[in-house]
């Protein structure tokens, strides 16, 4: 009866021992912490800003293979990167580019990206097309986003392709280089804004 009863013990300790053990692992891993592009910005339109009379078509953006991750890729140094695994984008950067750049081009022209949403016939759609070459992280030096862009009207022939490389000087951490990042956006979005005016006025619009 008393071995019984020590081999019953024995097991609860070891089960416990086990839980103490995994729940001590766990609170020793570093939290992890979710970053956005896109949360709480945007360029809002002046309250006496006409209609646009148009809209916007932003598809999806694409990035370099090497960045195409939820996990933070930081540059260290020449040729050096580092993986970061708990510091990651709330969704991959290619979604985070694009629903920013979304907003701030938007809210700049002061009308609406249409993309996969049906538009009234007859009201013109600009297409911007985008490829994001580098989307670079140097946290203490600088956030860099060089984007080749176009732009051309839904049904028209006219197309005026460019190419923004914002490059903002950050402090140290993680919120001052998502700040720049977002800087970089509302820049090349400026950049990307003047184009579709120009096309939309019948202009021919440079780089």
């Amino acid at each position: 009866m008393t071995q019984t009863m020590n081999r019953r013990t024995g097991a609860a300790l070891a089960v416990l021992t086990a839980a103490v053990l995994a729940l001590a692992g766990c609170a020793s891993s570093p939290p992890e912490h979710f970053y956005s592009l896109s949360n709480g910005m945007g360029v809002a339109p002046k309250a006496d800003t006409p209609a646009a009379g148009y809209y916007i078509e932003l598809p999806a953006v694409t990035v370099p293979q090497q960045v195409a991750r939820n996990q933070m890729v930081v540059t260290k140094g020449a040729g050096s990167i580092d993986l970061l695994e708990y510091d990651r984008w709330a969704s991959p950067p290619a979604s985070e580019i694009g629903q920013a750049l979304s907003l701030a081009i938007s809210g700049e022209l002061g009308t609406i990206d249409v993309f996969r949403t049906p538009s009234p016939d007859g009201t013109p759609v600009y297409r911007i097309s985008t490829n994001v070459q580098r989307f670079e992280s140097a946290p203490g030096q600088y956030a860099l986003i060089d984007i080749v862009w176009s732009v051309r009207l839904v049904g028209g022939t006219k197309v005026v392709t460019c190419r923004s490389v914002a490059n903002e000087e950050v402090g140290a951490g993680n919120d001052a280089l998502v700040a720049g990042h977002r800087r970089a956006v509302v820049r090349i979005g400026a950049d990307i804004s003047k184009a579709v005016r120009a096309l939309a006025a019948g202009g021919n619009p440079g780089c």
